[in-house]
């Protein structure tokens, strides 16, 4: 089992919903939050938000699901953000599930 996250700006919640549904992931929890920058990264790459000292308006989506569909979603979500080009890409990750409860 993985933990996929993905998060984005508001306004790419549907987009990434609509991601879930390809990659074959129907159950799923979103929860809204407040992404803020207060300091210049050391690398370019982690830029997830634009000017410094702002607030965005963000989502976090997340699902317990199958490798095969965390990858296939991952792999969308990196597709449409070459697609999309925007300034707020989507951010997904895959994490291992070692243990659960029952």
């Amino acid at each position: 089992m993985k933990l996929l996250i993905v998060t984005c700006i508001r306004e790419h919640t549907n987009t990434v919903t609509e991601i879930f549904k390809k990659a074959r992931i129907n159950i799923f929890s979103t929860t809204e939050t407040t992404g803020q920058k207060i300091g210049q990264p050391e690398a370019l790459s982690e830029i997830w938000f634009g000017k410094i000292g702002e607030q965005y308006d963000s989502v976090v989506l997340f699902s317990f699901t199958d490798d095969a569909n965390a990858t296939n979603a991952l792999s969308i979500v990196n597709s449409k953000n070459t697609e999309m080009q925007s300034d707020y890409p989507m951010h997904a990750f895959i994490l291992p599930v070692e243990a659960s409860s029952d």
